[in-house]
Order: structure tokens, then C-alpha cells, then sequence
């Protein structure tokens, strides 16, 4: 057991988890379907956390440009997410960052380009009416 230890206590005793545990009782408590928590639960859930965001971070060390740099980047962890089935869940949370410059450009050609469409369609819906 004493392999998996990760960190410390105040009191120098050795811990199974790093992630603070009154944190995550707090986030699986705001589950309405959650009454009480038991503790080897609440340890498991830690450990299985720091568990997931090692595996994480080692995936996209390994496939993005971490390697090179010898550094993790949010682009790494964005790019993970948006390439790699197993971590797509996460695109939501993990979006790729763009230059608002770049955001404000896209958005006014999805405007234009909305514009356009409803001109057309006014167009053949006027066409429409013409020809009855």
C-alpha cells in the first residue's frame, strides 16, 4: 500500500490522495440524489480522479507538442480532447482557444452568410406566391 502513497498530511502522516477530500464531498454532495457520503467512497472517487487526470495529462504529453517543449500546454489538452475518442467528453470543457479577432471574424460571416439565407428564401417564397 505504501507504493500509491502521493503526498502528506500536516501531521507527517502519509495520505492515499492529494486532492483534498472535504472538496470533493462538497462536489458530490451538490448531487440532489447524493444524502450522505461514506468515506472509503469519497477516497475511491479522489483516487480514481487523480487517477484520470494523470492519464490525461500523460496522453497528451505524449501526443502533442508537450514533447518537444518539455512543457504541457492547454493547446495539448485541448487537441486531446478534440482528437481522441476516448477523451471527447471533454471538448466541451477543454475548448481551443482562438483570438477574439479571429471569433468576432467567423461570427460576422456566420451572420453574413445567415443574411444571405433568409434573402433567398424571401426571394422563393415571393417567387412562390407569384406564380399562384
Amino acid at each position: 500500500m505504501a507504493d500509491v502513497v502521493v503526498g502528506k498530511e500536516k501531521c507527517g502522516e502519509q495520505r492515499l490522495v492529494s486532492l483534498p477530500l472535504s472538496r470533493i464531498r462538497v462536489i458530490m454532495k451538490s448531487s440532489p440524489e447524493v444524502s450522505s457520503i461514506n468515506q472509503e467512497a469519497l477516497v475511491l472517487t479522489a483516487k480514481a480522479t487523480e487517477l484520470f487526470v494523470q492519464y490525461l495529462a500523460t496522453y497528451s504529453y505524449r501526443h502533442g507538442s508537450g514533447k518537444e517543449k518539455k512543457a504541457l500546454t492547454y493547446s495539448d489538452l485541448s487537441d486531446t480532447a478534440e482528437e481522441s475518442e476516448t477523451f471527447q467528453f471533454l471538448a466541451d470543457i477543454l475548448p481551443k482557444k482562438i483570438l477574439a479577432s479571429k471569433y468576432l471574424k467567423t461570427l460576422k460571416e456566420k451572420r453574413e452568410e445567415e443574411e444571405e439565407e433568409e434573402n433567398d428564401n424571401d426571394e422563393e417564397s415571393d417567387g412562390d406566391g407569384a406564380e399562384s
